[in-house]
């Protein structure tokens, strides 16, 4: 008999720990967003997908088709390709694209990059219920940005 009170006696002071937590709680002010009314701040070391930086005397991306951030990539995520111009000394970058669904952020692409060409967007809203809508054409992107 004695292990019953001892069960309804630990069970009414849970209850007084659970009841003063809820207390405590309940006249704290609210943390909760109410995202998508409210814009939630983005922190300056965001990562989102990779995008093309763009070369401000020409206007063309910073990219001089290497490979580099291809072949650092460990998701196997980015394709790119180019083509040299008669005449022309470099090649031209003529398709960049990403498949975010295998993208991990992991950053190797950027580091490996030494001729500043790629850089983390601040898109944070990637929602969608297509695979098609996260294989980006960044050359495409970086064209519309203008």
């Amino acid at each position: 008999m004695s292990e019953y009170w001892n069960d309804v006696i630990g069970g009414f002071k849970s209850l007084l720990v659970g009841t003063n937590i809820t207390t405590r709680e309940f006249f704290k002010p609210v943390v909760t967003e109410q995202y998508p009314y409210s814009v939630p701040v983005i922190p300056p070391n965001f990562r989102g997908h990779i995008e093309l930086i763009k070369n401000e005397e020409t206007g063309a991306p910073n990219c001089i088709v290497c490979g580099m951030c291809q072949r650092a990539c460990p998701s196997g995520c980015i394709s790119l390709k180019g083509e040299k111009p008669e005449g022309a000394k470099k090649k031209v970058l003529t398709n960049y694209i990403l498949d975010f669904t295998t993208c991990s952020l992991c950053g190797s692409c950027v580091e490996s990059c030494n001729f500043n060409a790629i850089k983390f967007s601040r898109d944070y809203n990637q929602a969608s219920t297509r695979k098609e809508d996260y294989i980006f054409d960044l050359l495409k992107r970086l064209e519309e940005q203008g």
